[in-house]
């Protein structure tokens, strides 16, 4: 791994311009002092005007460049950024001259022997990270710029450049820290009883503030994938009958089955093509909340395959009692925000007789819901019309990442989640103290200044930077 050198005092210096022949080559140089670097071999035609421009100006002249034999003196245009407002937020020069490789080669030449050094792959667009011109996300929407294969990834990648993103990150960061605030400004009056924040606002605003970065991460798991198969995830309490209606419909006995809670300890995927509707099927561990060890683990990869779906289908037994009914509503209203198409299966039906007219709700929106017995094959065809109405429908979603920032900001994203997911339980609980909110809520904090790179480490930077050409 290469070390980033954050000094940004020495000037440094690239090509700009495409490589090859072209009418125009562009010799870009970045640093304070800058028309140090110049003084001795350009030539303005208005040498009072070239000392004195404190602002953005042209300025024509000439170079003097050493040939084999002779000088050469080559017509230039010099484009000057004597400030701070550059691109780089720091002292800016652009030589325009002739296109010649050659030449070209010769110019940098000439800038590297009087003080600029090479600059590194996308050592201009750091620096203007590191001066507070773009964020993390808008430097990485620079290289989507120039990678972009087709008119909708430019699209994105302009999107993400214009600051479209990360808006809404920065907003999302500015209330969660007034948020923060409140609840430490609460714990400083305790003994004065004096609310800053009531318990419901607090909990409104963290529901709110998880349900938007749920999207993020569904649209993070999009820009990563390119599968021609939808992926359907079997999720659920243990014991809801999703290994049963595993091997049913993968038309094997991969899935151990047993009358005893939680079998499935870890995901099991399999093609499955019936009746002409073509997917991969992937059976997840049931839920528990309290799991440990291997459990735990178990209870992870299902989170996972579940944000990665293309359809959750929730399967609840018809045989759970009412407390068990309840935690299960609970679960599924829950997976509605984080799920981009979920449907629920009232399983086992052939162990209970349920009124014709029975529907089930969250507090979100009415979920679809098929009765099905996987023994019986009751309610198959109602399944297999569901999963047709499902799969027709367009999951074309614009995205508002960038294929590499998804790739980088993934995993900050769930974690992102699962701390704002803490601190919204926390906060549902009347006994639990506001200092607890605050612990869960200032990790949030972390992970979002890690994505918009309030946050940052060398490390960070060198794996975005490190994929820009040199020059840019």
């Amino acid at each position: 791994m290469n070390v980033i050198d954050l000094s940004v005092d020495q000037p440094i210096a690239a090509l700009a311009s495409p490589p090859g022949g072209t009418a125009r080559g562009i010799v870009r140089i970045s640093g304070n002092h800058i028309r140090n670097v110049l003084a001795d071999w350009f030539e303005p035609q208005n040498l009072d005007i070239w000392n004195s421009a404190t602002s953005a100006s042209s300025h024509s002249g000439t170079i003097r460049l050493m040939g084999d034999t002779r000088p050469m003196t080559i017509p230039v245009q010099v484009l000057l950024w004597p400030n701070r407002r550059s691109y780089t937020g720091q002292p800016l020069i652009e030589l325009h001259l002739p296109g010649s490789p050659c030449l070209l080669e010769a110019v940098l030449n000439e800038v590297y022997r009087h003080g600029a050094r090479p600059a590194r792959p996308g050592e201009f667009t750091l620096r203007a990270f590191l001066a507070g011109k773009l964020d993390l996300l808008q430097a990485e929407a620079v290289l989507g710029v120039i990678d972009a294969n087709d008119p909708a990834e430019l699209q994105t990648a302009l999107a993400q450049l214009a600051g479209g993103i990360s808006v809404k990150l920065s907003t999302l960061r500015r209330d969660l820290l007034e948020l923060l605030a409140d609840l430490e400004a609460g714990l400083d009056f305790i003994e004065e009883d004096i609310e800053f924040v009531s318990r419901y606002d607090v909990v409104d605003r963290l529901r709110q503030s998880r349900q938007f970065v749920d999207g993020l991460v569904r649209q993070s798991v999009e820009r990563m994938q390119s599968r021609v198969r939808p992926q359907v995830v079997l999720a659920g309490l243990p014991n809801a009958g999703k290994s049963t209606l595993f091997n049913k419909l993968a038309g094997t006995n991969s899935a151990l089955v047993s009358p005893e809670r939680g079998t499935t300890r870890d995901f099991l995927t399999r093609a499955v093509d019936w009746n002409g509707l073509a997917f991969d099927l992937i059976d997840t561990a049931g839920w528990e909340d309290d799991a440990r060890g291997i459990a735990a683990d178990a209870q992870q990869q299902r989170l996972i395959q579940m944000t990665r779906a293309d359809l959750v289908i929730w399967c609840t037994s018809v045989t759970l009692n009412e407390t068990e009914r309840a935690f299960d509503d609970e679960l599924l209203t829950r997976q509605k925000d984080k799920s981009s198409s979920i449907f629920r299966l009232l399983t086992k039906t052939d162990l209970v007789t349920l009124p014709a007219n029975e529907t089930i709700e969250t507090s979100i929106e009415p979920v679809d819901t098929v009765r099905i017995s996987a023994i019986s094959k009751a309610g198959l065809l109602d399944f297999e019309n569901a999963l047709r109405r499902h799969f027709s429908k367009s999951h074309g979603r614009s995205s508002q990442w960038l294929g590499m920032t998804s790739a980088r900001c993934r995993e900050t994203l769930y974690s992102l989640s699962n701390a704002l997911e803490r601190s919204e339980q926390a906060a549902r609980v009347p006994t639990v103290g506001d200092e607890l909110i605050a612990v869960d809520l200032r990790e949030a904090l972390d992970h979002l200044g890690v994505i918009l790179g309030v946050i940052y480490t060398d490390d960070i930077l060198d794996r975005v930077f490190s994929k820009f050409c040199i020059g840019k």
